[in-house]
């Protein structure tokens, strides 16, 4: 009977408002342990995938490219190719409706809500490897195997690795540029992006990497970008090298071999020819190309892998220029996902050096333990749990003791204004938020640094007046020319730069 477009239309409109009050309902409820709530995300982000399907669709209905829904509202009126005919339409209808009832005697009204209370109980399927542990910790043995056997990486502990591979900015910019470095950074960004949409499906990634990439445009277009300054600037021209020899200066390959093998290495490299050879094998390989173009050089004077004629001195620039680029970008990309991801590289680490210190039976011990608890953890889930003093959740899932309770002061609330009057419960989790996102980001919309001394200022009209009493304070240590640089005249009098210039104005000196 949905047959018709209005029906269509209906059911969808229908369809998407039983979804949004299944993800408010779904969001009302608290899930229990990680897990669960791993799960709740994953059910309402299928939920929200749903609602924009239908939203297309029904869009692409209210568009009506082909008139199909204009005739057809024209024929709910009555109006066919003879005239207008109201009873004739109405006549008409109910007709096509007895007539399917007619050939379904047993068709039964199927409750939809039912329907849709199923998809809250349903549990997701997300892959995970083991190491992961359901989204706990990374697993990252792969790129790190890559990285210390690469010509960029160095022989470190795996602990270290996941200290490392965040800073991109310590690996040297020649390195940066090679197909090796560029392969493995794709690879990084590749798993930490598969890994933020299975545990934090809600999260909106193209948004985040919107705003990442119009950021680093800003800055590349400066030349500010960390580990790549000045690589962006005077039109994406490159700057001058000291590896790319100027062959001008030189009238033969016997001058040219006094530039040193390691300079004439470093500029066939950047020409894409053979490396190799002697002093004098390189420098007359290097010399051919002042008179000769690259493409009409043999092609036994270019490395393996190398684009040769494709390549010359012009057009070798702004490609280079290019991949330099994208090379920054997707490092900027992946520091970004290493803030937000900030958490699980500190536990992951942290488990990592728990397992070092563990011997193979604690270990089996361990495992077995977190498998018994995987079953008996549904089992105690459905149970009611019992927290009429509204304790914080555990580890486990249950309330926490009392008097840990107390020992940590979780009694005792913290507003902090710059925060937006979030409440920070304890001293310990007061404390940490001032380096937190959340405080971080407050203090940049006032335009004050976040720095120790606004340390325990929870207030913006204080942080305000303690930024202008260090502005002031700066302002008196700040080197004032007019008054402190000294002049001397021929008498060997003593002036500073204020009064020697308006006496020499007037003629006095």
């Amino acid at each position: 009977m949905s047959s018709t477009l209005l029906e269509v239309t209906r059911a969808g409109h229908e369809e998407v408002e039983r979804l949004e009050r299944l993800i408010v309902k779904e969001l009302q409820t608290d899930p229990a342990s990680g897990k669960d709530r791993l799960f709740q995300s994953h059910r309402v982000r299928n939920m929200i995938d749903q609602i924009t399907t239908t939203t297309l669709k029904l869009v692409e209905i209210y568009e009506d490219k082909d008139n199909a829904r204009k005739d057809e509202i024209a024929a709910l009126g009555g109006q066919t190719a003879t005239g207008t005919n109201v009873f004739s339409a109405f006549y008409d209808r109910l007709k096509e409706i007895r007539e399917y009832h007619r050939r379904h005697p047993a068709a039964r009204v199927v409750d939809a809500a039912e329907q849709y209370e199923e998809m809250l109980k349903e549990e997701p399927r997300i892959d995970f490897t083991g190491e992961e542990a359901f989204g706990k910790y990374l697993d990252m043995h792969e790129l790190y195997n890559e990285y210390i056997n690469s010509k960029f990486g160095e022989p470190i502990e795996y602990s270290a690795y996941l200290d490392v591979f965040s800073q991109p900015q310590k690996i040297p910019r020649k390195l940066k540029l090679t197909r090796q470095y560029r392969e493995y950074l794709e690879k990084l960004l590749e798993y930490l992006i598969y890994f933020f949409e299975r545990t934090e499906p809600l999260q909106d990634l193209d948004r985040i990497f919107s705003k990442v990439t119009s950021e680093f445009e800003e800055e590349w277009a400066t030349g500010m970008v960390q580990g790549w300054e000045n690589e962006g600037q005077e039109n994406g021209h490159v700057p001058s090298q000291p590896s790319v020899i100027d062959l001008d200066y030189y009238s033969s390959s016997e001058e040219l071999m006094e530039a040193g093998p390691e300079r004439l290495k470093e500029a066939l490299a950047a020409l894409g020819l053979k490396t190799g050879g002697t002093v004098q094998q390189r420098a007359e390989r290097l010399f051919l190309t002042k008179h000769t173009a690259l493409e009409q050089l043999d092609r036994k004077h270019f490395a393996k892998g190398s684009r040769g004629a494709e390549q010359n001195g012009v057009a070798a620039a702004p490609q280079q220029v290019e991949n330099s680029k994208e090379i920054a970008l997707m490092e900027a990309k992946m520091e970004k996902l290493c803030d937000l991801l900030h958490e699980t590289i500190v536990r992951t680490k942290e488990n990592v050096e728990k397992k070092q210190a563990l011997t193979y039976e604690e270990m089996e011990a361990e495992r077995e333990e977190e498998e018994v608890q995987a079953d008996t953890e549904s089992d105690d889930e459905e149970q009611q749990i019992y927290n009429p003093l509204k304790l914080p959740m555990g580890w486990d899932g249950k309330p926490i003791p009392y008097w840990l309770y107390k020992l940590h002061g979780l009694g005792q609330e913290f507003k902090c204004e710059i925060c937006g009057n979030h409440s920070y419960w304890g001293r310990r989790a007061y404390e940490r938020h001032f380096k937190e996102w959340r405080h971080q980001h407050g203090m940049r919309c006032l335009g004050i640094p976040n720095t120790k001394n606004f340390n325990e200022i929870t207030s913006i009209e204080e942080a305000k007046q303690l930024w202008e009493r260090i502005q002031e304070r700066q302002g008196l240590n700040k080197w004032r020319p007019d008054l402190e640089e000294e002049y001397e005249d021929k008498e060997g009098n003593i002036y500073n730069k204020k009064t020697y210039t308006d006496l020499q104005r007037q003629g006095l000196i």
